[in-house]
């Protein structure tokens, strides 16, 4: 019978969680900004500087932040694994018997748990014990590099939606131009995101269109109330 390998929702989490953030806050920041200093009244040159800057600003924002947070995760599963390691070393039996209560836990008898757990150990005991007690596998494993990249190139390309609405729509209708487009593309990304990830689509689009609404009218009434007229 030939192999057919199954992929999983979950396989996606790492890559998906920073990519959906990051174009989310991209949109979401970028497009509120807009329409703020466009609220003040301010001149569209000041309007697409402001969204520039803060696209600029966002990434690398997102991905310090992603890098830092997931270089975090990544130093404390080096850490547990570094424990287990030393604990493996000092009782191997303890550590046996550890792994077989967990494999009793999760249905097994106690004969056929402890026949699974020595062949496991024989196998690669660190990786059984990695697997079955500290819960971290390859597919959830911390990757620092991939999620701040991920976050700071989505970011970019959310904000680039609102900025270029900003620069393409006439004066008079910016706003409404640039608040319109903004909630159609958080919707598309939010229903998209919840389809890859095995969620109800228009779950993640409502969702999402909610909070950038929310954030698009709070930084249009501190524009309007702080800013000047020409």
């Amino acid at each position: 019978m030939a192999h057919h390998p199954e992929r999983h929702f979950s396989e996606r989490i790492g890559w998906l969680r920073a990519a959906v953030l990051g174009a989310n806050d991209g949109i979401v920041s970028t497009a509120s900004l807009l329409v703020g200093v466009a609220a003040a009244a301010a001149t569209r040159a000041d309007i697409l500087i402001a969204g520039v800057a803060g696209l600029v600003a966002g990434a690398m924002s997102m991905a310090a932040g992603e890098y830092v947070s997931v270089s975090s995760q990544a130093d404390t599963e080096r850490a547990d694994l570094e424990r287990e390691r030393r604990e493996l070393e000092q009782n191997e039996t303890f550590e046996r018997e550890e792994l077989t209560q967990i494999y009793v836990g999760r249905g097994l008898d106690a004969a056929l748990a402890a026949q699974v757990a020595e062949q496991l150990m024989a196998h690669d005991a660190l990786a059984a014990h990695a697997r079955d007690e500290l819960g971290l596998t390859e597919v959830h494993s911390a990757r620092p590099v991939q999620a701040a990249l991920a976050s700071a190139a989505t970011f970019a390309v959310g904000a680039a939606l609102p900025l270029m609405l900003a620069w393409v729509s006439p004066d008079a209708a910016m706003i409404p131009a640039i608040a319109s487009g903004s909630l159609l593309s958080l919707a598309v990304l939010g229903a998209l995101a919840a389809h890859v990830g095995g969620a109800p689509m228009h779950v993640g689009a409502a969702r999402v269109t909610l909070w950038g609404s929310l954030a698009m009218a709070a930084t249009a009434a501190v524009g309007a109330l702080f800013g000047t007229v020409a």
